[in-house]
């Protein structure tokens, strides 16, 4: 079975970056698209952005232009880089594969705020 550890997360001003890392158990990364998504307090989970094993990518309209995802295929490795954050990015994070199967890591919470 596929594990996923996301790390990275904290607390950040409005305006600051940071950068999420999720570590991939398995031989299956390779050739898998995967993404990150987020859940907000009293909200469903929700697409953030994915990478596909060609190293194409989709951002959700809230993120674009802020965020950049990225993989590391000799790490098994998924990154997203988020920068000039906003408070209504607060959410716990997690990665999975696109589309998502029910393993879902930990997540890392991420807060925004002053």
């Amino acid at each position: 079975q596929v594990q996923l550890v996301e790390s990275g997360g904290g607390l950040v001003q409005p305006g600051g970056s940071l950068r999420l890392s999720c570590a991939v158990s398995g031989n299956i990364f390779r050739i898998s698209d995967w993404a990150w998504y987020r859940q907000a307090p009293g909200k469903e989970r929700e697409l953030v952005a994915r990478i596909s094993s060609s190293y194409s990518t989709v951002y959700a309209d809230s993120v674009k232009g802020r965020f950049i995802i990225s993989r590391d295929n000799g790490k098994n490795m998924v990154y997203l880089q988020m920068n000039s954050l906003k408070p209504d990015d607060t959410a716990v994070y997690y990665c999975n594969q696109y589309l998502p199967t029910r393993n879902w890591g930990q997540g890392t919470q991420v807060t925004v705020s002053s």
